[in-house]
């Protein structure tokens, strides 16, 4: 009886250990968009990227009409300049800002945020707010099941989610 507990218990401590082998599933994988303007200027834009696996955003999907969005998962979205640049004609010095979206029916705001060091939008205060700008989402056919940024070198900054795609200038 006694080797067939010792045998039970060796067998238990092997799949535990193997088991803490394998590595975590990340289902929001990080993720980075970066691109070096005709000026020099660095932007890089660094986030989770989450699939829509089936859900419908504005529903049972960020983000939620009326709700500031971290525009990813995970850690708050950041967006980073190494120069002082011009987002939609606003200005923005250089620096390291948390990047957050504001849905509504008709039109979304880009929220760049003094705040980037915070999970989610839980830490979220409109009063950290550095600039905000206003973008009609377009609706397109191509479906982008993992929230995907890109940078172009002309400064066009683009967000694709679902049947959503943003852009917005930086200059």
């Amino acid at each position: 009886m006694k080797s067939i507990f010792l045998l039970v218990l060796a067998f238990s401590t092997t799949l535990i250990v193997n088991g803490q082998n394998e590595p975590a599933k990340n289902f929001s994988p990080p993720a980075t968009a970066t691109a070096t303007l005709a000026n020099g200027t660095v932007v890089t834009i660094n986030y989770s990227q989450p699939s829509v696996k089936g859900r419908t955003i504005g529903k049972n999907l960020e983000p939620l009409e009326g709700r500031v969005w971290r525009a990813g998962a995970n850690q708050a979205t950041t967006f980073e300049v190494s120069e002082a640049v011009k987002v939609e004609g606003k200005e923005l010095p250089a620096g390291k800002y948390g990047f957050f979206i504001l849905s509504g029916a008709d039109e979304w705001t880009v929220i760049i945020n003094k705040t980037w060091d915070q999970w989610g939008a839980f830490s979220y205060k409109e009063a950290e707010d550095v600039l905000r700008i206003k973008v009609a989402p377009a609706k397109v056919s191509d479906v982008a099941e993992k929230l995907t940024y890109a940078i172009s070198a002309d400064g066009v900054v683009s967000l694709a989610w679902g049947e959503y795609l943003i852009k917005f200038n930086v200059k």
